[in-house]
């Protein structure tokens, strides 16, 4: 009986490893492809509005488009990342399969006209409609289909920034603090690595930066990487507070989202004929680019703050994780000469610090320095990672994250609460 028992484990396992293995790698192709076609389109969209200057102000006129998509045609699909997350807490939603295709058009008017968005949210989204698409042929059950949600997000992220070990760890990290999915490692893996793999066939370039110098490791340089992890996390709980500030301005005193993403763009052209400058339109590679390599305005990481905001929170689409590298790598830059320590370290120490403490995510943006960064200066960023997660407190960019195990003892917070739930709290 043993040794049937132990052929039926055996056989189970390999059942179970082989289905994963076949739904992960169903959803990594698909999301390498689409990831690779919405990053091809950003590319022309961007030297588009590059070569047409006057197209920024159509910005409004897009705004209401995207408005009325959502309206309309998105009405479940307006939450985002943050109904994915949503879904794999409650399983009480059903992912809507038309969420990737109005995404991507409502990314590509957003990137077209300037607004100041990144990828990472637009891919994860078309990702996990995929997936719901896999759950729905197939028939997976409750649990399962949860799981394969967490493996879109992996590839989602793994293929938008050539990342694959990160997409692994952000999907099983992400989903909730203080817990990680190892249940869903496997097809967390296929999904990112195949992701990754087949928008290099597509021929796509991710960029990445260089580390040109590395200070002397002495306990003055810790203290002084300790001192900008605090400040970076500050970065990112300023932005987040904006950002929700923005979003829930808006559904109170501004719930036609016509009129919404029409005012939105209004205010993005008045901010950019005030500044003068078109630099904190559209993704900003150039100024990361600058920041890695000389000097940037001292109030750049701020700009990009509140054209990240209002774009974002007035219903534009697209992500907040390249914003969120620009506003880390130039206030980096900027703190530099400061700190007496080298630029291009500096700014890669922010690039990583503020997405950090926005994501909630220490272990995957470790990870994400070691891929982005050749391992150089491992011990600076995980000390960057775990200061800016603590410092940052329960401020996130995706709300609906929930809280499994608080930080410290000292917060009093219900298991499963999320992080909606906790700044409502904070504010009663």
């Amino acid at each position: 009986m043993n040794t049937d028992a132990s052929r039926t484990g055996a056989t189970s396992y390999l059942l179970l490893m082989a289905k994963w293995l076949f739904w992960g790698s169903l959803i990594g192709a698909a999301a390498g492809c689409t990831t690779a076609f919405l990053i091809t389109m950003n590319d022309i969209v961007t030297d588009t509005r590059k070569a047409s200057a006057w197209l920024h102000y159509l910005l409004p006129l897009g705004g209401a488009v995207i408005g009325f998509l959502y309206r309309y045609f998105g009405s479940g699909s307006r939450a985002g990342n943050d109904l994915i997350l949503e879904y794999i807490h409650e399983g009480a939603k059903k992912v809507p399969l038309r969420m990737g295709p109005i995404v991507f058009v409502g990314t590509f008017i957003t990137h077209l006209l300037g607004g100041s968005t990144g990828r990472e949210g637009a891919a994860i989204q078309m990702a996990g409609s995929l997936a719901e698409a896999v759950n729905r042929i197939f028939r997976v059950n409750k649990e399962d289909r949860r799981i394969l949600l967490i493996a879109a997000i992996s590839g989602g992220f793994g293929s938008a920034f050539g990342t694959p070990i990160t997409g692994v760890v952000f999907g099983m990290e992400v989903v909730a603090l203080g817990r990680m999915r190892y249940d869903a490692v496997v097809p967390c893996f296929i999904a990112s690595l195949l992701g990754h793999l087949v928008t290099t066939l597509w021929g796509i370039k991710h960029e990445h930066h260089v580390i040109k110098q590395l200070p002397e490791m002495t306990a003055l340089t810790f203290g002084k990487v300790f001192l900008l992890a605090a400040l970076f996390s500050l970065a990112s709980v300023l932005y987040s507070q904006i950002r929700h500030g923005v979003y829930h301005y808006c559904s109170k005193h501004l719930p036609n989202l016509i009129i919404r993403g029409f005012l939105g763009g209004l205010v993005i052209v008045g901010l950019t004929l005030l500044i003068g400058s078109r630099d904190y339109l559209g993704r900003g590679l150039p100024m990361i680019d600058q920041a890695f390599e000389g000097t940037v305005p001292p109030l750049a990481f701020f700009s990009k703050i509140i054209f990240t905001a209002i774009t974002m929170g007035t219903g534009f689409r697209g992500g907040e994780v390249i914003p969120l590298f620009f506003i880390g790598s130039t206030l980096g830059n900027v703190l530099a000469p400061l700190f007496a320590l080298p630029v291009s370290f500096a700014a890669a120490l922010g690039l990583v610090g503020v997405f950090c403490g926005a994501a909630q995510a220490p272990l995957a943006c470790f990870v994400l320095s070691l891929e982005l960064f050749g391992g150089k200066g491992m011990f600076y960023f995980f000390i960057v990672c775990i200061v800016s997660h603590l410092l940052s407190g329960y401020h996130s960019i995706y709300p609906t994250q929930q809280v499994y195990e608080p930080k410290s003892r000292m917060f009093n917070l219900k298991p499963g609460e999320t992080i909606s739930s906790v700044e409502k709290g904070r504010r009663k």
